[in-house]
């Protein structure tokens, strides 16, 4: 039996530590400052987890901590991410994280692999599976033209004065907000201001929400070949607005101001006012809502791959969305790394592995199964992608056939069946007679329509079908 350790107990380490927990093939234990914490996440598991109280912003604790188990796995705030990382290679252990440090993790990469480590890094749902899910679709393309990552954890009932509550460590939220984001723009990185170029979007199950500029897109940048890339994180409207006063009247800074006869920084007062405001309550509801966007050409003709994830508040577990849609990537691909099916060393990020044949579908197969399924339809689209290779190959089937049809399956590439009189019904009874039509006249479908049957098509006939 194989020894786990979780480096840190939050909302999603305890969801990882449960979820590892599970299998019967490994020993799990979890580790963090804060013995609160460690009985709630002892509780999760149902007592099948050790704890361990330390303090673990200590990098040589980490060392010592970690020193008797076979795998770690990492859950800790973003201001200690790198420090650990570097702690865990240098202990020689395989490492598997949801970090969201502002450091690049790639400058470790020779250090893992002095010490033979395999470190995936950013796995869990965003950085995690949109990474793994834009290299995948690169790689269904002979030319990848454009990489496009719409992202957010929000409540299902916002309240003012926020519209918004946090799912994961708020301090990270206001990170999100302050750090500067890098972008790809005709090839090259260019940075941003978080918070801005704010477009409205409107989202199947959703409704319309705001996205803006954050710094997601992290290795990416130096991992894609792709000339135009971006990573947006969505929001309620209104929010941002009001984030953006915060930042422009100072309340984000660093920089320590004196009040009275007390020295204090801004940011820290914000957070301390703020970040109560920003917690759930026991029970209250969140949802994650994401979309993926990859274009290009495959055999000179254009497509676009999306996949989008809608994702709820687990009742029957207790467990919001982002815990369960960030940890479940993490604890997956750990498994994969304590089997040996990873056998690259270094630090890894996932697109990576998107690159390693059958990688992708395990990982979706994985998903698939319970508890992941048992979550509210939310991840209809992950089930789906399980089938993504056989629907590939009936539009390859279509090309030459009827290219009005082949022209439609690209962009609506969730829609599979076996033939093209199948095809048709499906095009018809997802889009309406009137699309149908259209496109028998060789008429070209609007944005609108083309997303109108893909979520139809993903919402009434791959989650059922692939249920059943």
């Amino acid at each position: 039996m194989a020894t786990a350790i979780v480096l840190g107990a939050g909302m999603v380490g305890s969801v990882i530590a449960a979820d590892l927990a599970d299998d019967d093939d490994f020993d799990v234990s979890i580790a963090d400052v804060r013995a609160e914490a460690l009985s709630a996440a002892q509780s999760r598991a149902a007592g099948r987890v050790e704890t361990i109280q330390v303090d673990l912003s200590d990098p040589a604790i980490v060392r010592e901590t970690v020193a008797d188990f076979d795998l770690v796995l990492g859950a800790l705030a973003s201001s200690i991410g790198f420090q650990t990382l570097r702690a865990v290679i240098e202990a020689g252990k395989n490492f598997c994280d949801i970090c969201f440090m502002a450091e690049d993790a790639l400058e470790l990469d020779e250090l893992a692999k002095h010490h033979g480590v395999t470190a995936v890094v950013d796995c869990g749902v965003a950085p995690g599976m949109s990474n793994l899910l834009a290299g995948y679709g690169a790689t269904l393309l002979d030319r990848c033209d454009n990489i496009e990552i719409y992202v957010g954890g929000l409540p299902r009932n916002p309240q003012p004065p926020f519209f918004y509550k946090a799912a994961f460590s708020p301090h990270d939220v206001i990170e999100e907000y302050t750090r500067p984001a890098r972008l790809v723009e005709n090839g090259k990185v260019v940075i941003r201001e978080a918070l801005s170029e704010v477009e409205s979007i409107d989202l199947p199950g959703v409704g319309k929400l705001e996205a803006f500029n954050t710094d997601g897109l992290r290795s990416l940048i130096h991992t894609m070949d792709v000339p135009s890339m971006i990573e947006k994180t969505l929001r309620y409207p209104g929010h941002v607005q009001i984030m953006q006063a915060f930042r422009d009247a100072g309340f984000f800074s660093k920089e320590p101001i004196t009040v009275g006869d007390c020295e204090i920084r801004p940011l820290d007062l914000t957070s301390e006012l703020v970040i109560p405001q920003w917690s759930y309550a026991e029970g209250e509801e969140d949802l994650t809502v994401m979309r993926i966007v990859v274009e290009g050409s495959k055999n000179g003709i254009a497509c676009r791959h999306i996949w989008d994830l809608l994702d709820y508040y687990d009742r029957q577990t207790n467990t919001t969305s982002m815990s369960r849609t960030t940890a479940f990537p993490c604890a997956i691909v750990a498994r994969m790394i304590a089997r040996g099916q990873i056998d690259q060393t270094g630090v890894i990020p996932p697109e990576r592995l998107a690159r390693q044949p059958d990688f992708v579908t395990s990982v979706l197969g994985e998903l698939a199964s319970a508890p992941f399924s048992a979550s509210e339809r939310g991840n209809q689209v992950f089930i789906a992608m399980v089938r993504y290779d056989k629907m590939l190959r009936d539009i390859s089937t279509l090309k030459g056939k009827d290219k009005v049809l082949a022209r439609m399956m690209d962009p609506i590439s969730f829609i599979w069946g076996g033939g093209k009189k199948a095809l048709k019904f499906r095009i018809g009874e997802a889009g309406g007679e009137k699309a149908l039509e259209k496109a028998l006249a060789g008429e070209e479908l609007s944005q609108e329509e083309i997303e109108f049957m893909l979520h139809v098509t993903v919402r009434d006939k791959a989650f059922p079908m692939v249920l059943s």
